[in-house]
């Protein structure tokens, strides 16, 4: 999956969260969600001008980033 053909940030939307591409709706929003128990569907319901190929690059998109996150031990 091509995340750039999904997902965008940009300074001057949401500022600069990563939302869905020609969207206001940030990955973080979907992401609550979909750990609030909301289904795929449901959130197509809410927002059908998205596709399920947008949530799941959400998913992608958050994986990615927690990838190289480092943790630090507490001393």
């Amino acid at each position: 999956m091509n995340l750039s053909d999904h997902i965008s940030s940009n300074p001057n939307i949401m500022l600069g969260k990563p939302t869905i591409k020609g969207t206001r709706i940030t990955v973080e929003s979907i992401l609550r969600k979909l750990a609030e128990g909301f289904s795929i569907d449901d959130i197509l319901k809410a927002s059908p001008h998205i596709k399920t190929t947008d949530i799941q690059a959400c998913i992608v998109y958050a994986a990615d980033v927690i990838q190289y996150e480092h943790i630090i031990p507490a001393a």
